[in-house]
């Protein structure tokens, strides 16, 4: 077949003017005559092919994102996991970010399908005690992957195997990482949480933790050894895939966070010193966009970012925080949110976007302003009970063709609610069953405002915050006492067991009695789940059918508790592993704030002989090491 010769703006014109219907998986196609849907398809195929040539696969406009990255050579091959109805066929590209290709799209729920490319992406990584400098105001101590701050970014594709092997380069602390939201699905030991899943790597000691990418999108990955992230042990992870809003050029990751001048340890301990108290921790000294800003005294550099006029553009957004909720936006210029979390979502204008420590938010750019410079801002949330610093971070967008200077623009009108952001329709809407909570929570025979971690041996959890703690040991892990059958868990590994694989889990999130009340980002590990609810107060389960939504709720794997609140989330229990859940703000973890659980213990495969020899290790380590555990270990 021929394919007609058209001007690109009649491309884009035909190709966005079709009426739609959808296949049995509920992905877009096409519906019009026959003549028009094969002129359609050389359409598509040619702007398929000029994008190609003009924008590499894995554009980024940051130079030096994967700088001092050591990165293996792949392997491949081919093989599917899916038996269902194929998606429809189509390539990736500008105007189709939805296609993905092998029978997978953005219409497809990566928790029930996914593929399986056989490719095996393999990074290096090798953290050091080293110092940085990333604001002008000196330098201090931090503790750097591959020597860069941010660390290298991770990145695969839907579908492939990752393989990051990790040497802890540091000579008197051990440690363990987390990739942030990664489902882990059959991968328990690779979720990198020392104390539940695996013994720290001590000083000297490497290991590989190897995982597949059942999902796509935004994350990062960070140190989850005490406090240590706060040192700058933080990175992002991109796993390429559909997209439910169009665009044409992919800038990488955008991490937003605080700073503070002395070490993470410092802050931890103050902060801790205060909790006694009853006063809010230290404030931040900085807030950095993308690793870097001016200080108070004007020294160091605002990061700059270049769009070119008429271009759209993907910027995603990670608040890799110790402390501070941060509120970012770009003036004269809206938000398109299309993602939360790892979760697709129908896509919405914003002119702000609040981001939770440990939430991500991909949003598309429409660089349709007057050519200039403008101000990209973030601001600690101080609704959500963020601390003051010296003033906002802030980085430069520019045109192509303007003079690069500090810009003039204004900001928007910022909100001052603490919630997270809203509409998070997903893309793929799960009706969560309700008969099981209904009957459940009628017969709940607690007091909700207890500080408590208690189960009713069924569905049904509640986790009464305050200052019930979690406690780890580091050398004796949780899936020590899974693989040796012992079943005396000690009282301060706050552990509850979920024993039945495949049901639906409920989980009441309430917030004890605090002065003043704290909101936290709840974390969830090995899961992404689905939020039926949050408000202010005490949750009433007597009116619960007119608080929760089951039948669209939204999903995701970090959510906003209310301060002085709740939160009502579910997931099904689908990953057996020993997991951990978390408030996120790494002072309160530190205290103790979070609980583990035992899902389908039966179902736990062995951890195998490397977990012995990481632990082995790390227990000859531990007998001379020079600063002992003195927090929770998380």
């Amino acid at each position: 077949m021929d394919c007609p010769k058209k001007p690109r703006a009649y491309l884009v014109s035909l190709v966005d003017q079709r009426a739609e219907k959808q296949d049995a998986n509920g992905f877009v196609l096409p519906s019009r005559p026959m003549q028009a849907r094969l002129t359609g398809i050389c359409l598509l195929a040619f702007a398929s092919l000029v994008f190609a040539e003009t924008i590499p696969q894995n554009h980024i406009l940051f130079g030096e994102q994967g700088a001092g990255l050591v990165k293996r050579a792949s392997t491949t091959a081919s093989t599917s996991t899916s038996t269902k109805v194929a998606d429809a066929a189509c390539t990736n590209g500008p105007l189709t970010r939805s296609c993905w290709g092998g029978g997978f799209s953005i219409a497809t729920d990566f928790d029930q399908k996914h593929p399986a490319t056989g490719k095996t992406v393999s990074y290096n990584l090798e953290l050091t005690n080293t110092t940085c400098n990333p604001d002008g105001a000196g330098s201090k101590i931090c503790l750097l992957f591959n020597g860069q701050y941010p660390a290298p970014t991770i990145r695969a594709s839907w579908g492939d195997t990752l393989s990051i092997t990790v040497k802890n380069s540091m000579q008197d602390n051990g440690t363990s990482i987390h990739w942030h939201g990664i489902r882990q699905l059959g991968s328990n030991t690779a979720d990198g949480v020392n104390g539940i899943t695996e013994c720290p790597l001590a000083p000297g000691d490497t290991r590989t933790y190897t995982f597949l990418c059942t999902q796509f999108g935004t994350s990062w990955y960070h140190s989850h050894y005490s406090a240590q992230y706060g040192d700058g042990a933080v990175g992002a992870i991109i796993i390429d895939g559909p997209a439910s809003s169009n665009y044409d050029i992919d800038l990488g990751s955008y991490m937003v966070n605080e700073w503070y001048y002395p070490t993470s340890y410092q802050i931890n301990y103050a902060a801790s010193v205060n909790l006694q108290t009853g006063s809010p921790p230290p404030n931040a000294d900085n807030i950095l966009v993308n690793g870097t800003n001016k200080n108070a005294a004007g020294g160091g550099k605002y990061g700059v970012v270049t769009m070119t006029k008429g271009k759209m553009y993907r910027l995603r957004l990670i608040n890799t925080s110790a402390d501070n909720f941060i509120r970012v936006s770009l003036d004269n210029h809206n938000f398109t949110v299309m993602t939360a979390d790892f979760i697709p979502i129908k896509p919405y204008t914003t002119q702000w976007v609040l981001l939770a420590i440990g939430q991500r938010y991909d949003v598309v750019i429409n660089a349709n302003q007057a050519v200039g410079n403008y101000w990209f801002r973030a601001n600690t949330a101080a609704d959500c009970a963020s601390g003051n610093n010296h003033g906002t971070g802030l980085s430069i967008f520019t045109y192509t063709g303007a003079t690069l200077a500090d810009p003039t623009s204004t900001a928007f009108t910022a909100p001052a609610v603490c919630n997270d952001e809203a509409p998070l329709a997903p893309y793929w809407v799960q009706p969560i069953p309700s008969s099981t909570f209904t009957s459940q929570i009628k017969t709940l025979s607690i007091d909700i405002t207890q500080e408590q971690v208690v189960t009713n041996g069924a569905n049904l959890v509640v986790w009464g915050i305050n200052t019930t703690s979690i406690n780890i040991q580091w050398d004796n892990p949780t899936l020590s006492y899974v693989a040796s059958g012992n079943t005396s868990y000690p009282k301060v590994y706050n552990l509850i067991e979920l024993p039945t694989e495949g049901i639906w889990t409920y989980w009441v999130i309430q917030e004890v009695s605090n002065t003043p009340p704290i909101p936290h980002p709840i974390h969830l590990h090995g899961h992404d789940f689905f939020v039926l609810g949050a408000g202010a107060g005490t949750f009433d389960p007597t009116t619960y059918t007119t608080t929760l939504n089951f039948a669209t709720p939204p999903r995701r794997d970090t959510a906003i508790l209310p301060g002085g609140g709740w939160l009502v989330i579910a997931f099904n229990t689908n990953n057996p592993g020993a997991w951990l859940m978390h408030c996120h703000i790494a002072w309160h973890i530190s205290e103790g704030l979070g609980v583990q659980f035992l899902e389908s213990k039966s179902s736990i495969p062995n951890p195998g002989a490397d977990f012995t020899r990481v632990c082995n290790n790390w227990k000859t380590f531990e007998k001379t090491m020079a600063y002992p555990k003195s927090d929770s270990g998380l």
